[in-house]
Order: structure tokens, then sequence, then C-alpha cells
């Protein structure tokens, strides 16, 4: 497909300035653009890229404007609007409403209008599937569960029973929904297991990536709330309540009855431990261990940053006698305030 710059701006707003006539018929980065293509500057970091850029037009932001030889568009977000620009260029393919023949439907399950059932797709009674959903290969859907409309779940996952995906739902592959949550009780040196009998909870919009778990509620359910996305290999354990619109990187592990708010960005490999709150807005850098509440909202940080190996070598030395250090320089200032009573 191709559009001009104008069309774009048309159906997406911005302020061109350049040639409106200019013909895009892809996005690019602004190092491998070409005439035909449109990039984008988020980052000043990039700014020699920008300079040498091939691409027949730009993305940027207003402290650019009028600075560029070639067309652009200016935006108040242009990674957003980068992100809507490669949209109309890169739409969805359509897929024909057709149900494999090696599909296992359950007579009890419900499919709406135009649902796409790809091969070894298995359907369990009582289970809802809504109107224009696709159920990509080997997918699971247990009983009585349901997908809203519009519903994508790639292959292989697996959704247990009694799980609720609202609408616009996009499941990544081999990520799994509802599994029992790790609910267990010592007793006599033994342990028990403690049924998981609430469900999961996902609202609209939510994307999930691949291989990520979300466990199902010890009693009541684990909730996920509206324009959630999730990377890939995220463990949410049971209970857990993630606030809307709140983004969350790769192998992020919640443990279980944790309340994340709404809005919080949640960088890769952190942990948070179970039974904490998170306010709205708190952005929590890349692996950060949280073993407490976090009550207002801002940026926190737990990781060390890396060093060469001898040095860090050196500085956990230190850092294993600073108990000890904080000792002697307490019993210090105990001393010199007697010093300074017998003196006066």
């Amino acid at each position: 497909m191709s559009l001009s710059l104008g069309e774009i701006v048309n159906q997406l707003g911005g302020e061109l300035i350049g040639d409106s006539r200019v013909i895009i018929r892809q996005v690019a980065t602004l190092e491998k653009a070409t005439p035909d293509t449109i990039a984008f500057l988020a980052n000043e970091r990039y700014l020699k890229q920008l300079q040498a850029t091939g691409a027949g037009a730009v993305i940027v932001g207003e402290q650019l404007r009028n600075s560029l030889d070639i067309p652009h568009i200016v935006a108040a977000n242009p990674y957003a609007y980068f992100a809507r620009t490669s949209a109309l260029f890169n739409p969805q393919a359509e897929v024909a409403a057709t149900r494999h023949e090696s599909a296992v439907i359950h007579p009890g399950a419900i499919l709406g209008e135009s649902v796409y059932i790809a091969p070894h797709v298995v359907i369990e009674e009582g289970a809802r599937i809504g109107s224009g959903s696709r159920i990509g290969v080997g997918a699971y859907v247990g009983a009585g569960s349901t997908i809203g409309d519009n519903g994508t779940l790639h292959p292989h996952v697996v959704i247990y029973h009694g799980c609720r995906l609202g609408r616009s739902v996009i499941v990544h592959a081999g990520t799994v929904i509802g599994a029992d949550g790790f609910g267990i009780a010592m007793d006599q040196e033994r342990w028990i297991k403690v049924p998981q009998i609430g469900g999961v909870s996902i609202g609209d919009d939510v994307e999930i990536g691949a291989n990520t778990t979300i466990d199902r509620g010890a009693i009541d359910d684990t909730i996920i709330e509206d324009g959630v996305k999730l990377d890939n290999q995220i463990q949410i354990g049971h209970n857990v309540h993630i606030g809307a619109h709140t983004a969350i990187a790769a192998c992020v592990g919640i443990a279980g009855s944790s309340r994340i708010g709404r809005f919080c960005r949640i960088g890769g490999a952190s942990g948070i431990a179970g039974h904490l709150n998170i306010a709205d807005n708190v952005e929590i850098s890349a692996h950060t261990l949280v073993t407490k509440s976090i009550t207002e909202a801002g940026t926190y940080t737990g990781a060390y940053p890396f060093e060469r190996n001898r040095d860090w070598r050196r500085n956990a030395a230190s850092l294993r006698s600073l108990g000890g250090l904080t000792g002697r320089v307490r019993a210090l200032e105990q001393e010199l305030k007697l010093r300074k009573k017998g003196t006066s």
C-alpha cells in the first residue's frame, strides 16, 4: 500500500512541513530508511542518524520544527505517532472465518460470528468465544472460560477453566492463564496443597507476551485491568491485581496477593514480593527487587550498576564489613560525646 504524506496527516493529525505529495510505502529506521519510507526521532541520541537519513519524511517533536531539509511531521509524541503510522501500513492480516476439521469443540461451547479456529484447537464445554476472534493452532480454552470479541490466541496458548478475557485481548504463543497458584501449607512436616478455586479476570485491550504465566486466585480472582501490556516470560502469582495501563517488561516475577497500581512501568527481571501494594504511576528500574510497599509515585531503583570484576570483588568485600564499620563509627561518636562532656 502507499499513502501520500498529506493522506497520512489527514488520517492521523499532526502538522506537515514540506511537500504533501511525497509518497510513502512503509516505515523504517533512520539508518535504513529509503526515499519511499518514513522514519521517526524520539531520542536526541539519534540526531546524527537523522542528519544522514535517506528517509522520504521523518516524524519529529516540536523542538525540530522547521530544522530539517526533508518533509517532516511534527507530533506531540513522535513515537506514538510512528506506532499509528506503522499500523496504517501494516494492518493485521484478514483470516477467513473457518473451523478446521481437526478442532475439537464441545457442543456446549458458544462461538460468535466470524470466528477463526485453527487446526488442533480444543474448546471445552461452556466456553464462549467472542465474534471476530482468532484461535491459533493447538490452543486450549477450558470449560466455562470466556474470550471477548476480537480476541487473539496465538498457537499453543492454554486458558484453564473459569477464566475471563475481555475484548481485543492478544495472547502470544505458549502463555498459560489460570494454572494453579503456588498455594501450599505445612502440616506435620509435609506440604498440603491449598485448592485454588478462584479464576483469572482480564480486561479489554490487554496484550500478553509469549510464555507468560498468570496463576488463578486461591479464592478470589487474579485481576488484570484494561490496557495492561505484559512482555514475554512474566510470572504473575495468585490473587495479584494489576491496575489499568501498566506495562511490565520481560522476566518480571510478581508474588501472590500483591497489588500493582495504574500506569506503572516495571523494568525487566525485577521481582516484587508477595502481599505488597505499589502506588499508581510508579516506575521500577530493571533488576530491582521490591520487598516492601511503595506508597508514592516516582522512580525506584535497586540494581547495582555493573563494573569490572576486580572492582566489584573489592567493593563486595568492603560491603561485607560495612556492618562492623558502622558499629565502630557509632562507638567513636559515643566516645567523642563523652570526651566533650568531660571537658565542658
